[in-house]
């Protein structure tokens, strides 16, 4: 009697934990292979996003035309292609009432003209958030596969305006 409470415990106890599993949705795509956030934007809510933003970019902005102060951060990630070269992607992150919100994404073009082989993504430093305006962040990349990897940055000033270039030591 005793081995067959037991048993019926057990199963009992596996179906429930079964059910009460939800399904695993991937959070992040495995395509996205390095990623970073970093740095610090803040607005009076009536600034353009960050330029080069496609029209599918989620607004955060207020619908009522007020201008409602804005900020938050940055993220840098790459994304792998079928061929395994990468696409580099910039968002603007706001920090709402109700948590991040995606305010804008831009592809890097400056990095898909190159199809590189994105093999790191680093910040400026990595003491959490800055407050400070602007980012600072080094993606190592390759052209070829067979070769070292180069250093390049990309640099967001306090105005917004983007800038990268090969990275000088």
């Amino acid at each position: 009697m005793a081995l067959r409470r037991i048993l019926m415990t057990t199963v009992f106890l596996i179906g429930w934990s079964a059910a009460a599993l939800p399904a695993q949705d991937a959070i992040l795509p495995a395509s996205v292979i390095f990623a970073t956030s970093t740095g610090y934007w803040e607005d009076d809510g009536n600034a353009p996003d960050v330029e080069r933003a496609p029209t599918g970019a989620e607004s955060v902005a207020n619908p009522e035309g007020k201008a409602t102060p804005r900020h938050g951060y940055y993220k840098l990630f790459a994304v792998r292609q079928e061929d395994r070269t990468s696409k580099v992607y910039l968002q603007q992150i706001a920090q709402t009432e109700t948590g991040p919100a995606i305010a804008s994404t831009v592809e890097l073009q400056e990095f898909s003209d190159l199809k590189p082989y994105v093999t790191d993504i680093r910040p400026e430093n990595s003491n959490g958030i800055i407050k400070e305006p602007g980012l600072f962040a080094t993606i190592y990349l390759k052209t070829d596969p067979n070769a070292e990897p180069d250093g390049w940055t990309v640099l967001i000033d306090e105005f917004g305006d983007i800038t990268v270039e090969k990275a000088t030591n």
